[in-house]
């Protein structure tokens, strides 16, 4: 396969984890939209560590889930959704 190879998320999570990261990643694209429109950087920030956090927490940023150990996929993922979930606050 030739050109760019994009990241997936990790097939081990949990469906439960995948939906709570999958909100998360959506709740910040739609931020990051608004934010742009309104100019409003700070918000933008905010949404664009919201996408961050659940790229990471589903296995589409960071260190390559494949190398790592299940359980230490898992680990990574409920990190980012406790870190995500702590934004709400």
């Amino acid at each position: 396969m030739a050109g760019r190879r994009w990241r997936r998320t990790d097939p081990s999570l949990p469906d439960d984890v995948v939906r709570a990261l999958t909100s998360h990643l959506g709740r910040g694209r739609s931020g990051v939209r608004i934010a742009k429109r309104s100019g409003d950087t700070a918000a933008l920030a905010v949404a664009r560590r919201r996408v961050d956090l659940a790229k990471h927490g589903l296995g589409e940023r960071g260190p390559r889930w494949w190398e790592a150990a299940e359980n230490e996929r898992l680990e990574r993922a409920r990190e980012a959704l406790t870190a995500l979930d702590e934004l709400d606050r």
